[in-house]
């Protein structure tokens, strides 16, 4: 079996961080409306969570339009007698009309520009008293307010838009607010028979309320009977993870994130020091400046005493020419008269 590769696009088993949890703890909270009906998983996936329906579920079909994760799921979870995976587009369920007991969608619609022909052929394929599972991103919290761009998405929805498209087809709905976060779980040993939710912050901590503010993901339960909805009360759902995997995972981030202040307070120490070199080499530099200049200057003006000494000597030797040879004329005259003595044996 080819295990599927982790896009961004589709969660699979063995992907990390929250996706881990917000993925798992839908289906599990969804299969308190499973036990005994068929069940239709829309966007299936990997199958994981087909899989984890079809354990209460008279029988579970997931559909999936990528052919890749179709096959993967016959394959991975084959030994499921009660379990059916079918590769189809959302908006053409290969099902029939009011054949269904509880469809369940998790974050399909913001995938898709057709989001009023999936709903309604999700509202076709469920019988009256049937149940919708639906969830998708909540736009204020996941978009707007943490400015994030999940490539994947085609229309994330408000919730007043989400309640618009919900509440044209299924009459009566119930809402729930996922968020994952860090929680401190106290639960009997025995088994929790009721549950309640306390949430408060560090800044007002007795200001505390039994609702999760700001969600994350809205979790919508739909029908067009309200005694369907009425059957399976709403319940406070929480999922801990047994081997402590997200927070082992949190506090490995944390590390690295420490790890990664101290490397970069080292970084700024190493910089500023570097700064200072930067500094030092400079005001050494315009010192070396300075002295070239001042040789330059000084180099300049013996060139211009040299060149001054060169004219005065050329000035003199000009003049010592001169003189040499009003000399040797004043030599030659002299030899000229002197010359009838020397013939005459009177000079030598």
């Amino acid at each position: 079996m080819n295990e599927l590769p982790f896009t961004g696009e589709r969660f699979v088993p063995g992907a990390k961080g929250e996706i881990w949890v917000e993925h798992w703890h839908r289906y599990h909270f969804a299969s308190r409306w499973a036990a005994g009906k068929r069940v239709l998983d829309v966007a299936c996936g990997e199958g994981y969570g087909t899989a984890l329906l079809a354990r209460s579920a008279a029988s579970a079909v997931g559909i999936d339009i990528s052919a890749q994760a179709i096959e993967h799921a016959k394959s991975a979870y084959s030994a499921l007698a009660n379990a059916e995976f079918v590769r189809a587009s959302c908006t053409a369920l290969p099902l029939e009309a009011a054949s269904v007991d509880v469809a369940v969608s998790f974050e399909t619609i913001e995938h898709i520009a057709e989001q009023s022909q999936f709903l309604d052929e999700l509202a076709r394929v469920l019988k009256p008293g049937g149940v919708l599972l639906l969830s998708c991103p909540n736009k204020l919290e996941y978009a707007d307010k943490r400015s994030f761009v999940n490539e994947f998405h085609v229309k994330e929805l408000y919730r007043e838009e989400l309640a618009a498209l919900i509440g044209a087809r299924w009459p009566h709905s119930t809402w729930f607010a996922q968020r994952p976060s860090f929680f401190s779980v106290i639960a009997p040993e025995g088994g929790a028979k009721a549950g309640e939710l306390v949430e408060t912050e560090e800044a007002d901590p007795s200001a505390a309320s039994g609702t999760l503010a700001h969600p994350l993901y809205f979790v919508v339960a739909a029908s067009r009977e309200k005694a369907s909805l009425e059957a399976v009360a709403p319940a406070l759902s929480v999922l801990s993870d047994r081997g402590d995997w997200v927070h082992r995972d949190y506090e490995k981030v944390m590390r690295m994130l420490e790890e990664s202040v101290e490397r970069g307070e080292a970084l700024e120490a190493q910089l500023v020091q570097r700064e200072g070199d930067v500094t030092r080499l400079g005001h050494e530099l315009r010192s070396l400046l300075a002295e070239r200049d001042d040789f330059q200057r000084r180099f300049a003006q013996e060139q211009h005493a040299l060149q001054a000494a060169r004219a005065e000597l050329a000035v003199r030797a000009l003049q010592l020419s001169d003189k040499q040879h009003e000399l040797d004329s004043r030599r030659g005259w002299r030899w000229w008269l002197k010359l009838p003595l020397i013939r005459l044996g009177i000079l030598k």
